[in-house]
């Protein structure tokens, strides 16, 4: 048996540290503020990402301007992410003729998303970040780097909602419908 080596267990120490704090915030109901002033130009470095999917091909979310877009920050490892993710596939197909686009973005290995988005029939591109764009959401109020965490841009590209721990299916719809009815 190998041992394990200290870069490892950090690893390990920092993942279930994260998906603890993911799920203490998720059982929060409400629509917490961001617990810093919102930087709009913290939106604009989500939206200039471009990170592989999971089959490695490159993928930018300006492609998605002019859309709803959700974008999902989750692991395959985080407990209240993985409660999440069956009402983000339904809520995104429930809008598939509209202009939304979902977005997961898994602070993960990329085999581990492709093997999880094709188990569990995940409707969106799921893309492949890393604890640096993790990073980006501090700016946003994610200080802790918690998961799952999630932004809501309008169809303009300006930030609608931020949600820090899980989004149940009714708040989802409701966040994404206000805006497509806009």
């Amino acid at each position: 048996m190998k041992a394990i080596s200290g870069r490892h267990l950090i690893i390990v120490a920092v993942a279930v540290l994260a998906a603890l704090a993911g799920f203490l915030v998720s059982r929060s109901t409400s629509d917490p503020a961001p617990a810093v002033q919102v930087d709009p130009a913290a939106g604009n470095a989500i939206l200039a990402l471009t990170l592989p999917d999971s089959h490695g091909e490159p993928q930018a979310l300006q492609q998605w301007r002019g859309r709803v877009l959700v974008v999902n920050f989750w692991a395959t490892w985080c407990p209240p992410c993985l409660t999440e993710i069956p009402d983000f596939a339904a809520v995104s197909r429930s809008f598939a003729d509209s202009p939304v686009q979902f977005v997961g973005l898994g602070i993960d290995k990329a085999e581990s998303v492709r093997k999880f988005g094709e188990e569990h029939d995940v409707p969106y591109p799921l893309l492949i970040g890393t604890p640096q764009t993790l990073e980006l959401t501090s700016a946003l109020g994610n200080t802790v780097q918690a998961l799952p965490y999630t932004i809501i841009f309008d169809r303009v590209g300006k930030i609608a909602h931020i949600k820090l721990g899980t989004l149940n299916r009714t708040e989802l719809e409701g966040k994404i419908r206000a805006l497509v009815d806009e």
